[in-house]
């Protein structure tokens, strides 16, 4: 095949494997996936090279190990897969996308924007006493399964509110609040924790929590640390440590 004989579906045959690799690559980079790709890409070349060299034996044990390949690969990376699907799910919701709510999509977003200062004031407060705190705020999708996992409250935002949800002889202070809209969907809420290498040891469950939530959603997570009172910001598996509530307040209006 020649350069003119490249069709332009081949071109963009290219694009979307180039796409999707790095897309794979984002999602396991920073994690122990990672080192098992890169020994699997080994295993892969080994397997090419003894096919070169028509070494039989080596052959007939690497196409017994490959028949059952697929099996392994869907065991090792269960949870690398899991939250690929849940991410495809979130992002790109097409009941969402199309759903009748669209159409008050201006006034929702407005009404958000108001219940931001609230958050933010709180955030402040709760960073002054070093009081932990781990506020997750959704998107598209609205988190039912983990909304389940802790107490229903369906309560107005409100300062005062999340203060006392975080108050620290509060049952519920240890677990995530889930905001959707104008509303404070639960509290005490158990969140996946990220397993990602690259994160700073010194940062606690919270912190993991919050990266764990936003790197398989669409969602955005707050965290106030416990021992230093900073205030971080996370979204697309990506942490701002330390954000003034200038900065918070922004971070939420573009979100």
């Amino acid at each position: 095949m020649t350069f003119l004989d490249i069709r332009f579906i081949d071109l963009v045959d290219i694009v979307l494997v180039a796409y999707l690799m790095f897309r794979i690559y984002k999602l396991i980079k920073g994690t122990v996936a990672l080192n098992i790709m890169i020994g699997i890409a080994a295993f892969g070349l080994f397997w090419f090279i003894i096919n070169i060299f028509n070494m039989q034996l080596s052959t007939s044990i690497m196409d017994k190990v490959v028949s059952v390949g697929v099996i392994a690969f869907i065991v090792v990376f269960q949870q690398e897969i899991r939250r690929f699907l849940l991410l495809l799910g979130s992002r790109y919701n097409v009941t969402n996308r199309f759903s009748m709510d669209k159409v008050f999509v201006s006034e929702s977003k407005g009404m958000m924007s108001i219940y931001n200062k609230p958050v933010v004031r709180a955030c402040v407060s709760l960073a002054k006493t070093k009081t932990g705190a781990l506020i997750v705020i959704t998107k598209n999708s609205e988190l039912l399964d983990y909304v389940q996992t802790g107490e229903l409250i369906n309560g107005v935002i409100s300062t005062q509110l999340i203060e006392n949800i975080f108050f620290k002889n509060s049952p519920l202070h240890d677990g995530a609040v889930i905001i959707t809209g104008n509303k404070i969907k639960a509290a005490g809420c158990i969140l996946p924790v990220s397993q990602n290498t690259a994160l700073p040891k010194r940062v606690g469950l919270r912190h993991r929590a919050a990266m764990g939530i936003t790197e398989s959603t669409d969602a955005h997570a707050i965290v106030v640390s416990e021992e230093t009172g900073r205030i971080s910001f996370f979204s697309k598996g990506q942490m701002e440590m330390g954000v003034t509530d200038e900065e918070l307040q922004e971070f939420l209006n573009k979100s």
